[in-house]
């Protein structure tokens, strides 16, 4: 079982800045993946960030204002959020996608919220 645990949501002016952290539990070498998906009040969840194969793909809305890296141990993860604007607020949740038992499986953690005022 694993585990994925963000921190770092809180509420801040547009412009401002966040930085959301992720750990993740199991073995490092299964994860083939990490990433950030948000879900917006009322709206459906969606794909910020991801971190895969040494390949990072972000949203069109994000590009140019948000950063994923992968930390040291490499279970965890961070998504560095500048220029933050009212329609980033949403919780944000961090992805781990891992190879076991011959199968690839979805993690998610519990979320955390981001509220970017005007």
């Amino acid at each position: 079982q694993v585990q994925p645990v963000e921190s770092g949501g809180g509420l801040v002016q547009a412009g401002g800045s966040l930085r959301l952290s992720c750990v993740a539990s199991g073995s490092i070498s299964s994860i083939t993946a990490m990433g950030w998906y948000r879900q917006p009040p009322g709206k459906q969840r969606e794909m910020v960030a991801i971190s895969s194969a040494g390949v990072t793909n972000y949203d069109d809305s994000v590009k140019g204002r948000f950063t994923i890296s992968r930390g040291n141990p490499r279970n965890t993860v961070y998504l560095q959020m500048n220029n933050l604007k009212p329609d980033d607020t949403g919780v944000y949740y961090c992805y781990v996608k891992i190879l076991e038992n011959w199968m690839f499986r979805d993690y998610w953690g519990q979320g955390t919220q981001v509220t970017v005022s005007s």
